[in-house]
């Protein structure tokens, strides 16, 4: 009988000995972590690239509709620029703004005038990130066409493959996506979007 309480107290003794790290399990531990978030960093950073330029391109695309319905709903011409001092600049990593035109006319629709209604503003592009467009505005008429000529946005991140949107005659607008697969998006004529 008296080697079961012994056996017993033997176990108890066990039992809080082994609870918790020892130094190096708890070295090893955090090695082995360490290791894993080294290899998952870069992967981390090119995630949230690709969101950011997907997100930009999402609210460029909303804007441009915008801009669209807009000049369909009010019957007046409808404006979509970098505005500095009133008037239409070609800096599209800047504030965008989105205005109708109080008179239809090309010379009045690459300034913000006096009658004319701001619509909608997109906040300046990242710091180091590049919104790319050839010409000074896109502007809609009421029928919902361009009024100005066809032409394609491509945002370029300040490292990674960037994304882009064309903008028909008909004034509808189109983003690029990875058709072929490579990793570099390709517009809607399967054109590669380039940042260079």
């Amino acid at each position: 009988m008296e080697q079961f309480p012994l056996q017993s107290a033997k176990i108890k003794h066990l039992t809080k000995q082994s609870k918790g790290f020892n130094l190096v399990e708890l070295m090893i531990t955090i090695a082995i972590a360490g290791i894993l978030s080294m290899i998952a960093l870069p992967s981390f950073n090119e995630f949230l690239t690709r969101m950011r330029v997907d997100n930009e391109i999402s609210e460029m695309q909303r804007l441009l509709l915008t801009a669209r319905n807009m000049a369909i709903n009010t019957g007046k011409n409808t404006t979509v620029c970098p505005l500095s001092a009133g008037a239409c600049t070609t800096n599209w990593q800047g504030v965008i703004s989105v205005f109708t035109n109080d008179v239809n006319t090309l010379a009045n629709s690459n300034a913000f005038a006096a009658n004319d209604e701001l619509v909608k503003i997109k906040e300046a592009v990242k710091s180091g990130d590049n919104l790319q467009y050839t010409q000074q505005s896109v502007i809609y008429t009421p029928t919902g066409r361009l009024l100005t000529t066809a032409a394609s946005f491509i945002y370029c991140p300040q490292s990674g493959a960037g994304r882009g949107i064309t903008v028909s005659l008909s004034g509808r607008s189109y983003t690029s996506s990875d058709t072929d697969h490579d990793g570099i998006e390709e517009d809607r004529n399967g054109i590669e979007v380039d940042c260079k």
